[in-house]
């Protein structure tokens, strides 16, 4: 299978054995039969290719619109548009939509987003008005996007590669941090924001946080965000 079609195909498990499937024309099942002295052949719904498309539905955050490029924003809205691909973030997770709530309250000023994925956090922080607005995360693709999604939007973010747990972090404002529990927990104490938004845990998890006071904390469907201010 790996011989007659290299850019993939499906394994799919039923009934203690497995079916392998490939999506191809008659020249690929025509090979099938060759190679194993037999297939069976379905045809596909000629939208296969747009199915996907159905799963990322564009949400509205307050003023804020945000969504994929193929549907259409409400007139007046501030939008926000988000190529869903490689990296994290279109804006629909849970955790998102908190921090973009918590970020609507909060003071205007400089920001670091960090463990930024597709950079949706970047680019409302820009369609916001914080200025100026960094970017890190480890994975260069989520970089990539973050650029990418930042250019579609208009706006200018400083995205870089980075291990914020070892690389010097911008002395920022406000820090947005969507991310697992105990990666924000080793985080803080390296952080030089005054303000912190942090998510991407659950409602069981602690509130406390070295160096930062808690000041309110956001819940939706099990997930949290909570807003921090720098202990004196």
């Amino acid at each position: 299978m790996l011989e007659l079609f290299p850019e993939g195909f499906e394994e799919v498990s039923t009934d203690g054995s497995v079916e392998l499937v490939a999506y191809t024309d008659s020249g690929g099942e025509e090979r099938l039969w060759h190679a194993f002295g037999g297939a069976r052949a379905e045809d596909v719904a000629a939208d296969w290719r747009d199915r996907w498309k159905a799963f990322h539905r564009p949400v509205q955050i307050g003023s804020l619109w945000i969504g994929p490029p193929w549907e259409e924003a409400p007139r007046g809205a501030t939008t926000v548009v988000i190529e869903p691909g490689r990296a994290f973030g279109t804006g629909a997770h849970p955790t998102t939509r908190l921090c973009v709530e918590l970020l609507l309250a909060a003071g205007r000023g400089s920001l670091v987003d960090l463990g930024c994925g597709s950079g949706v956090l970047s680019v409302v922080a820009c369609k916001l008005g914080f200025r100026p607005v960094f970017a890190r995360d480890l994975d260069e693709h989520a970089v990539e996007a973050t650029l990418a999604n930042a250019r579609a939007n208009e706006v200018e973010v400083d995205a870089e590669t980075a291990d914020a747990l070892a690389a010097e972090l911008p002395q920022t404002d406000i820090a947005v941090a969507n991310i697992t529990r105990p990666t924000l927990e080793a985080l803080a104490p390296r952080l030089r924001s005054r303000v912190l938004v942090g998510s991407g845990y659950l409602l069981s998890d602690e509130a406390e946080l070295e160096g930062y006071r808690h000041v309110r904390r956001l819940e939706r469907e099990g997930w949290v965000a909570d807003l921090y201010e720098a202990a004196e």
